[in-house]
């Protein structure tokens, strides 16, 4: 099930600046530096230059690897992580999204990654069977957000109201940097709404108010949970767990099997959430590894998106 690991070589001067059927065309590789200035700003990274890079990774369809350097872990404190980022030279198909997901690969905008530290194997990709039960605590969660919320699913946008909200999620959350700065449309356009395959967003409405987003991304046999973020007011609603079981109702009505979480991350408090969803599977050391419900796992205190 998991692809095999893959071999990164050098793309030609040729192909990078005059491409190919089998590399990106003009406007797509342009986006490249685009795409890392606002994953820099998003994430506070320094990255000032490609130098060698990029590099064509014999994917399917094949990527280009255009930033991978050591930087400051984004999760855990004191720690030094690796995560390279690739553009594929197209839109991916179903079933090619399916095959990166299954080998533990997320999507950042036009840009996928995957967590390759030099000393740390703490980030897991966590994923959720479309047969999932929740818990007599989760079935209250989605009976009180179906009685109060609306649901719309549209395709995923920019638009004030939603800088407004994804802020107030990342800072009354406490998930900003001290040095960070409300995110501006072209940095949010790069984040969440440029893609590298079919995706769309989930929104939550009370009344006439816009409360949460899910940006979601449709494989042949899975969804992929990309962010969510809400109204940190709103606790009593939690949204956070509402939307998963909300997308996880999605992939049973559409004959899916797995709902991928993204990273589960021991010791970084802001992912701890993801845990409480028993049972699910890990991929520990390149092997999906089933939790059971009884596992020990972390307090029901965190629910971030």
């Amino acid at each position: 099930m998991l692809a095999s690991p893959s071999r990164p070589t050098r793309v030609s001067h040729e192909a990078r600046v005059h491409g190919s059927r089998r590399h990106p065309t003009r406007g797509r590789r342009a986006r490249i530096g685009s795409a890392l200035r606002a994953r820099v700003r998003h994430d506070g990274r320094s990255v000032n230059r490609l130098e060698s890079l990029p590099l064509l990774v014999e994917l399917d369809p094949p990527e280009l690897l255009v930033y991978d350097a050591p930087e400051p872990c984004p999760y855990l404190e004191g720690r030094v992580a690796r995560m390279p980022l690739r553009l594929p030279v197209r839109e991916l198909e179903p079933r090619e999204l399916d095959a990166r997901l299954a080998r533990g690969d997320r999507r950042h905008g036009a840009l996928f990654y995957r967590p390759s530290c030099p000393s740390c194997r703490a980030c897991e990709a966590i994923r959720l069977s479309a047969s999932y039960t929740p818990t007599r605590t989760q079935a209250r969660v989605l009976r009180r957000g179906r009685r109060e919320l609306r649901v719309e699913i549209g395709p995923p946008t920019v638009s004030e109201e939603r800088l407004r909200l994804y802020d107030a999620h990342r800072f009354g959350r406490g998930l900003a940097k001290e040095v960070s700065t409300p995110i501006d449309a072209e940095s949010y356009q790069r984040f969440l709404v440029d893609r590298a395959c079919d995706s769309f967003e989930l929104r939550y409405y009370l009344g006439e108010r816009l409360v949460g987003v899910a940006v979601t991304d449709r494989g042949a046999s899975s969804l992929s949970a990309v962010y969510c973020y809400y109204d940190p007011s709103l606790a009593r609603l939690s949204l956070g767990t509402y939307s998963i079981l909300e997308q996880l109702e999605l992939c049973r009505r559409e004959g899916l099997e797995h709902l991928y979480l993204g990273l589960y991350i021991s010791g970084c408090d802001a992912m701890a959430y993801k845990a409480r969803f028993l049972p699910h599977e890990r991929l520990v050391g390149g092997r999906w590894t089933a939790f059971e419900r009884g596992t020990t796992s972390p307090s029901d205190e965190n629910d971030a998106g």
